[in-house]
């Protein structure tokens, strides 16, 4: 009997191949629905938190947690069900000759470009819903791409951390089961949203959010804005009375006819400046070589641990 030399298509091709399917299912089988879902979230997190961002430190703080949230989110849809819910066919392909380096390179890329196009829609939508962005960049002429690269590293490291978690997941029931145990890690841990014990603070470092949340507000110039906190809390004393006057209300009423209240404002937001978020080139580039790392440890896994596929016996 004639012997019939099977040959594999190798892996560059294999990567090529898989991408076209991914694309196919992006029209197909509803992934796109994605976009329009993050254009709706970053509308609600603009309406709620966008009037102080980048304006005042309590705003920015807030503000920004709110944008890392949003990343965290769309990256988590993107990908938490990818490999779970076709399982069954990555095992049967692979023991036909398919390269789990070519499937995961696929995902790899699809997924950037859906990064990318999310990271495009909340930035559009931040711009109509008026919210201020940084007028002044430390690497780009303009701002927006600056903000918009740190937007992106938090967006993709979220969704390879979703590819990971799909890839170990039973079923789809299970990878969304995990999902909102890994969001409340994320949005724990976030490092400087959350008076967390000093205990609690090396665990920030593995979460996606505490380095986005870094980078954004280093961007921001947090350090540099005011701080309304303070002054807001004391005006709520203003009709405090002693012996029948409100010394607070004249107090208040005097720095306001000398237009000190801003000075009083930059005041307090200097002897509350935070280190972490300085304006600095150092500070951003640490958080982007950090969320590119768990990128890449998140990915890797996602690829060793479907290596194993044909062992399972699920």
């Amino acid at each position: 009997m004639r012997k019939v030399r099977l040959r594999h298509t190798g892996r560059f091709i294999q990567t090529f191949i898989y991408l076209g399917k991914l694309f196919r299912m992006f029209l197909f089988q509803n992934d796109w629905k994605v976009l329009p879902m993050s254009a709706v979230i970053a509308g609600l997190v603009s309406f709620a938190v966008g009037k102080n961002i980048f304006v005042t430190m309590e705003g920015t703080l807030m503000g920004t947690f709110a944008l890392a949230c949003i990343c965290v989110w769309n990256g988590f849809f993107n990908s938490i069900q990818m490999i779970c819910r076709e399982r069954a066919i990555v095992k049967r392909e692979h023991r036909s000759g398919m390269h789990i380096s070519s499937y995961v390179a696929a995902h790899m890329i699809y997924q950037a470009l859906l990064c990318l196009a999310q990271v495009v829609i909340t930035i559009n939508v931040c711009i109509f819903m008026k919210v201020k962005m940084p007028s002044e960049s430390l690497f780009t002429a303009w701002p927006l791409v600056d903000i918009g690269i740190t937007l992106f590293l938090i967006t993709y490291a979220a969704d390879m951390l979703a590819l990971l978690i799909s890839s170990f997941a039973r079923t789809t029931t299970t990878a969304m089961t995990i999902m909102p145990f890994m969001l409340i890690v994320q949005l724990l841990f976030s490092g400087s949203f959350f008076n967390l014990p000093e205990q609690a603070m090396p665990f920030t470092n593995i979460t996606v959010t505490k380095w986005g949340l870094t980078a954004l507000c280093a961007q921001g110039n947090y350090n540099s804005l005011p701080m309304v906190s303070v002054w807001n809390n004391a005006l709520k004393m203003k009709d405090y009375e002693v012996e029948g006057e409100k010394p607070l209300l004249e107090a208040f009423k005097m720095i306001e006819e000398n237009d000190q209240r801003d000075a009083i404002l930059k005041e307090s937001g200097s002897l509350n400046q935070n280190p972490d978020f300085n304006f600095d080139r150092g500070v951003v580039v640490k958080c982007w070589i950090w969320l590119i790392i768990w990128t890449i440890i998140y990915a890797a896994l996602a690829a060793i641990i479907l290596e194993f596929i044909d062992m399972d016996k699920r």
